[in-house]
């Protein structure tokens, strides 16, 4: 274990962070402790400190403006500004500033984003490298059931694909890297709740709209509560009908150097090409062995 005290000169505050060399399953990394008077490395306790002027209003502003791109290619500043709630005048210079930055494009009064956007989202993969590390595995297994497998992770109530490799189209809509899918409702996202302490998973149910996606929809708290002890139990998730109808996946978590599952992995088919017994007993042993060569290939730890 080794101490080592860093000084913000921006928020006048000392952090301590403890480095201790782990030993998991056959692999060393380091894992970070934290901080300040020992607290909980969990990013609330540090947020709840913060002054509030070192919020950056603007950046939360243009962060929605952003996000208001996501069902609609091309947007009129109005458009956007009626998504946002902001206001056109903010709504109007936001646009203006992706567009200088290139990060957006505008022709007859309509904005779109432009691909250099996609660069933010890979500042994400590229940092926690994950995505190098699961792509030939996924690609392994893809190659072997003949069928499309992804890696996520979760995102407040949604699970988000960091990986994916395609190979038959299974839903109505393109899946791909950075496609959100409600956690409730997937086989991955099933994996990544039933592994969440009991504080987040009641912060999840706090939040989460458990809405119906197909008359097979599991929308009960307390019918997911009792799914995710199994599933916590077993190791694996099932999800059948649930997201939309015919669909089936199947997911197994995936665990970074301090065994704490940060991701999960899933393949996913038709019900008309297999069933669900062809799932558990081909699919199921060939996915649980893909996790577990990512999971030891991840030597470092992911703060979640």
């Amino acid at each position: 274990m080794m101490n080592i005290i860093l000084y913000d000169y921006r928020t006048k505050f000392c952090y301590t962070y403890n480095l201790q060399l782990i030993y998991y399953k056959g692999r060393f990394g380091l894992s970070r402790y934290n901080l300040e008077n020992n607290h909980n490395s969990n990013i609330d306790s540090t947020t709840n400190e913060r002054k509030s002027s070192d919020y950056l209003k603007t950046l939360e502003r243009g962060l929605e403006v952003i996000k208001s791109f996501k069902d609609s290619p091309h947007l009129t500043i109005s458009e956007s500004s009626k998504i946002t709630g902001l206001s056109r005048p903010v709504t109007r210079r936001v646009l203006i500033t992706l567009e200088t930055l290139g990060y957006a494009n505008s022709k007859n009064g309509r904005y779109s984003l432009t691909p250099k956007i996609l660069s933010l989202g890979y500042s994400y993969i590229s940092s926690q490298n994950i995505w190098e590390i699961a792509t030939p595995y996924l690609e392994k297994l893809s190659e072997t059931i003949q069928e499309s497998s992804s890696l996520a992770t979760l995102d407040a109530t949604e699970i988000v694909y960091v990986a994916r490799v395609s190979v038959n189209k299974i839903m109505k809509h393109s899946l791909g890297v950075g496609t959100r899918l409600p956690a409730h409702a997937s086989s991955v996202g099933k994996v990544l709740l039933a592994f969440l302490s009991d504080h987040k998973l009641d912060l999840y149910f706090q939040q989460a709209e458990l809405r119906p996606y197909t008359e097979k929809t599991v929308t009960s708290e307390d019918k997911i509560r009792e799914d995710l002890l199994n599933i916590r139990e077993q190791g694996w998730a099932l999800s059948h009908d649930q997201l939309e109808m015919g669909l089936l996946s199947i997911a197994a978590p995936i665990r970074d150097i301090r065994g704490e599952v940060v991701a999960a992995v899933n393949c996913a088919t038709h019900s008309g090409r297999c069933n669900i017994n062809q799932v558990v007993n081909e699919f199921l042993p060939l996915l649980l062995d893909t996790a577990e060569q990512i999971s030891s290939n991840i030597d470092f730890e992911m703060i979640q």
